[in-house]
């Protein structure tokens, strides 16, 4: 799958695919349900199939004390949209001048003049453009005069309720990881490039494998049953874990990170991109008095967790 950065990148040969819109946090089953379709459609037009997404959000570039936090990462989402079949995913920059882009404009110069979409997948209730005044009746009144097909998909509901990124962030704030999984279809989970860190867990006899995050998570900070994926096809297996995610206040640190033990193995990770997938929820993150007192529930959180696993396997 290729990246864009910026729809001033496109390449000729990017230009006529079936596209869909949207920010994906997540990619949730509503979400999979629109990539999907647009896939299909794409395959069925003999074009490449495409996703634009922006960054930041537009809610995060308004209100960014009110944005709400991040489901995944920009890793996570490739990962995903590579496993779903789209070609190219383009990351378009939300600034001032995008944002007074009328919804009129951006049908003409984005849409048709820089993409020449062949096909356009969204959701029934799509808004866009300056001060969301595009809808679904307009992009209709574009397809017949530029020719191009349109599509609207309805929601999905699960339990009577509309699979949604806020449906996600609730959950896993709880932390409720079942429900969560329920609505992504898998197990949530974390992607990123393992880092260098203060080899703290070293010294304490439990070597982790470092994620820096650089926002703030949706999931709630604690402890947690994990498994650990390598995503460069070196290793395709699930490693059992257990991981911490949070600021680490022992150590008066502000910044989160997740740090993923291996259970009973010493692998290097170090450069490796990983994927985390949350399990089971042990505790909450917590303040220790000493690092004796840190290292002793360290030493307890990875009791648990091969007792989790060994539950499992019995």
């Amino acid at each position: 799958m290729t990246l864009i950065r910026g729809l001033h990148n496109l390449r000729a040969q990017d230009r006529g695919c079936v596209l869909t819109i949207g920010n994906f946090d997540g990619v949730h089953l509503g979400h999979q349900a629109l990539i999907k379709r647009t896939v299909s459609l794409a395959q069925a037009l003999g074009a490449r199939a495409a996703v634009l997404s922006f960054e930041p959000t537009a809610r995060e570039y308004f209100a960014p004390e009110r944005a709400p936090r991040r489901i995944g990462t920009l890793r996570s989402k490739l990962c995903d949209l590579q496993a779903l079949g789209v070609d190219q995913l383009i990351v378009q920059r939300f600034d001032q001048d995008f944002a007074q882009c009328s919804a009129q404009d951006f049908i003409d110069r984005h849409l048709c003049a820089r993409l020449d979409i062949r096909g356009l997948v969204v959701g029934d209730d799509f808004r866009f453009g300056a001060q969301r005044r595009g809808d679904f009746a307009l992009l209709q009144q574009a397809a017949r005069a530029r020719g191009f097909v349109l599509e609207g998909l309805g929601s999905v509901c699960l339990d009577a309720a509309r699979a949604s990124s806020t449906l996600v962030r609730d959950a896993l704030a709880q932390p409720d990881l079942a429900r969560a999984a329920q609505l992504l279809g898998r197990p949530y989970r974390m992607v990123g490039r393992v880092r260098g860190g203060l080899k703290l867990g070293r010294t304490l006899n439990m070597p982790t494998a470092n994620v820096m995050l650089t926002r703030a998570p949706a999931l709630r900070l604690g402890v947690y049953v994990t498994r650990l994926r390598r995503l460069d096809g070196t290793d395709a297996r699930a490693l059992p874990a257990v991981s911490n995610l949070g600021v680490r206040p022992t150590l008066g640190m502000t910044r989160c990170l997740l740090e993923t033990h291996v259970l009973n193995q010493s692998l290097d990770l170090y450069g490796a991109p990983v994927a985390v997938e949350f399990v089971q929820f042990l505790r909450a993150e917590a303040r220790f008095d000493s690092l004796d007192a840190l290292a002793a529930q360290m030493q307890r959180d990875k009791a648990a967790a091969l007792a989790f696993f060994a539950r499992q396997n019995a």
